[in-house]
């Protein structure tokens, strides 16, 4: 059976952790708390198979440091990994504020939290999409939170790139489109409208890697501080693949979204 074939057979599952931490095992200290929900390949039509694809979704999860390892393995190195560093960055931190006497100081920002929550968002033919969410506080005046996609071709085992859906010149066409789909989307009758509102303020907007396919349309995501300023959060804009029609390659991810 081909890897074409084999992605139709592929089943997942997934692994939850919470898990929470006092400095010094401590429980009347500061803690940091660690909420995991992973989501892997459960079932392929080969090991080999299996294997191939959950070293992408741990990559995205984690890091590539965890490519090889499997899901369960992974996800309790990565809490030991967090929990080791949290005491050993803050643990010497925390004595020398309780010897200065600074009790008052010590508190919220002492406490960190994070979170990874990972899901399918598309299996179709062979096509493979996946989200991770990632949410980070580390005692500063907010949490830091980032969303990634995997666009996975499953024949020949990659990730997809811009370069892989769409032909031509297309950044700067596509820039176009992305301005007019966000003025629509937040009623904006000018670019220098949503420019006064704080859009393309930290990063310009350009057609973004951090994208992913769905069934009728193309979404590009640009996280915190990409495109504006953190208050604004995240700024996701759908394109529907009939507006970009004339700039599709004849890639069959874009078919098998759609099928």
């Amino acid at each position: 059976m081909n890897k074409s074939a084999a992605a139709e057979t592929l089943r997942f599952d997934s692994i939850s952790i919470d898990a929470s931490e006092h400095l010094f095992g401590d429980a009347t200290r500061p803690a940091c708390d660690l909420k995991i929900l992973l989501t892997y390949v459960s079932q392929a039509a080969s090991d080999t198979l299996q294997k191939e694809i959950n070293d992408f979704l741990l990559a995205l999860s984690f890091g590539d440091e965890y490519i090889g390892m499997k899901p369960q393995e992974a996800i309790e190195r990565y809490r030991d990994a967090y929990i080791h560093e949290y005491r050993h960055d803050l643990e010497p931190m925390l004595l020398k504020d309780e010897e200065g006497g600074n009790e008052r100081e010590i508190g919220a920002w002492y406490n960190y939290n994070q979170s990874i929550h990972s899901r399918v968002l598309l299996n179709k033919g062979e096509l493979l999409v996946y989200s991770n969410e990632w949410n980070d506080y580390t005692g500063g005046a907010h949490p830091m939170y980032f969303r990634s996609f995997l666009n996975l071709d499953l024949k020949e085992m990659r990730p997809l790139r811009l370069d892989d859906i769409f032909i031509g010149e297309y950044t700067e066409p596509l820039t176009d489109l992305l301005w007019e789909q966000l003025m629509k989307d937040q009623k904006a009758d000018s670019r220098e409208a949503l420019l006064e509102e704080g859009y393309a303020s930290t990063g310009e907007l350009t057609p973004t890697q951090n994208f992913y396919l769905g069934k009728d349309k193309i979404t590009f995501y640009y996280n915190v501080y990409e495109l504006a300023p953190y208050y604004m959060g995240p700024i996701q804009i759908s394109l529907p693949y009939s507006a970009v029609s004339h700039m599709l390659g004849s890639h069959t991810a874009i078919r098998d979204a759609q099928s």
